[in-house]
């Protein structure tokens, strides 16, 4: 039996009629889930995780508050990419909040109610590097989202008033009447 197989190509396709082949990574990364989760629902996200994953941590790696730090990078990043455009400023203020649910698990506290407190200040001063360099990610994401997104309406503004003049240039006037 002849088995024959069909090769396609994809191509991304410039408003300028020009193509060019896709890069298998960029096609790898449109295949990811691209949600977007309202302020509330990004907050719930990265918190949740961030619980989630220290308790893992806390089971398999004794508490290592640098494995927390590293995996919060990542979380961060993806809470600055998957709030909605409506709700960018909130993503910087999220992840702050996130962590410091997250690090309950493993900050070690004992004695009751203050010796947890203690200990949950202590391991936000003490890993306040982590904690800046993940909210700076998800600062840095939700910046780049919103510029993006300003310069894309300016381009649809400009765009429709141009398309205006343009076609204010190809009809006549109002005609005056005459007295």
């Amino acid at each position: 039996m002849d088995e024959a197989a069909t090769v396609y190509r994809v191509v991304d396709t410039k408003p300028e009629g020009r193509s060019r082949p896709v890069p298998p990574v960029v096609l790898a990364l449109r295949r990811l889930p691209n949600p977007r989760l309202t302020g509330i629902g990004a907050g719930l996200f990265a918190a949740a995780t961030m619980f989630a994953l220290a308790c893992l941590i806390a089971l398999l790696f004794d508490g290592s508050a640098t494995v927390f730090g590293v995996l919060f990078l990542p979380v961060s990043a993806l809470t600055g990419l998957w709030v909605r455009p409506a709700d960018l400023v909130t993503a910087p203020i999220i992840v702050p909040i996130a962590f410091a649910v997250g690090i309950i698990p493993i900050s070690g506290g004992e004695g009751g109610f203050a010796g947890q407190t203690m200990a949950l200040v202590t391991a936000l001063a003490v890993h306040a590097g982590w904690l800046y360099g993940g909210t700076l990610v998800a600062g840095l994401i939700a910046t780049v989202r919103k510029v993006r997104l300003m310069r894309q309406r300016q381009r649809q503004r400009r765009a429709v008033s141009g398309s205006q003049v343009a076609r204010n240039k190809d009809e006549p006037g109002p005609r005056r009447p005459r007295h």
